[in-house]
């Protein structure tokens, strides 16, 4: 049983980090690819990069953490350009003890990281399900199953991204559908330049979003009859 390389895989949060290196990543195999983004600036220097490796690019600028256009937005674009692969990559991360955590705050940190990963997922399911296969890939965090004190809204996010990937693995089985999981440890990515993150850390320790991404297209090229249910990456120099 062979692996089969995929037409075309949506990838959010592709503008930066893991999400431009999992984009550069397929196109080198000539996949063609959907990037979603909140600014079109950086998704138009991605989008040029992938298309002189010679795949196509569409790009859509989207603030997923405004829940409720999500869904009907994705659903427009898969309807133009069906996807056989949903990478949902984009969030957030944010410091703050439990007790001094604004609810604002906290729902901004679900909305974007658990909340817009469900409303993507329901977007492109039911074209999956007319063709009997698709692969969601959704990335979570080592945050989901360690309790780092101070990341307490993060860490519920990525805990919750866990069981809605292990729900929606169980449910779409029949359906053809394959679902990923990848928990990285730390990533240098910009993440850690956000003014939501308080955290000093030695970042040459960290995974870098290359080898994160050469991880999800591992798990998204492997035969169909196989999956990758969950996978966890962690940097080999002990980094969280």
């Amino acid at each position: 049983m062979t692996s089969i390389i995929p037409h075309r895989v949506l990838i959010t949060g592709a503008s930066r980090g893991i999400g431009q290196a999992t984009a550069l990543a397929f196109a080198k195999l000539g996949v063609n690819l959907v990037l979603v983004s909140r600014s079109q600036t950086d998704l138009d220097q991605v989008a040029a990069a992938a298309a002189d490796l010679g795949v196509e690019v569409q790009t859509q600028v989207l603030d997923l953490a405004i829940v409720d256009q999500v869904k009907s937005r994705i659903e427009t674009l898969v309807d133009q350009f069906p996807v056989d692969i949903l990478v949902n990559n984009a969030g957030m991360a944010y410091t703050n003890p439990l007790s001094e955590t604004q609810l604002s705050a906290w729902q901004q940190v679900l909305n974007l990281n658990l909340t817009s990963v469900f409303q993507c997922i329901q977007a492109v399911l039911p074209s999956m399900r007319d063709r009997q296969q698709g692969t969601i890939i959704n990335i979570a965090s080592i945050a989901g199953y360690q309790a780092f004190p101070g990341w307490g809204a993060y860490n519920v996010s990525k805990a919750g991204l866990i069981a809605l990937s292990k729900t929606l693995a169980a449910e779409e089985r029949p359906h053809g559908i394959r679902v990923v999981t990848v928990c990285p440890g730390s990533v240098n990515t910009p993440l850690w330049e956000t003014d939501t993150v308080q955290a000093d850390f030695d970042r040459t320790r960290m995974l870098t979003p290359e080898t994160v991404a050469q991880s999800i297209v591992h798990a998204a090229l492997l035969p169909l009859g196989a999956v990758i249910e969950e996978m966890t990456v962690m940097p080999s120099a002990g980094a969280f």
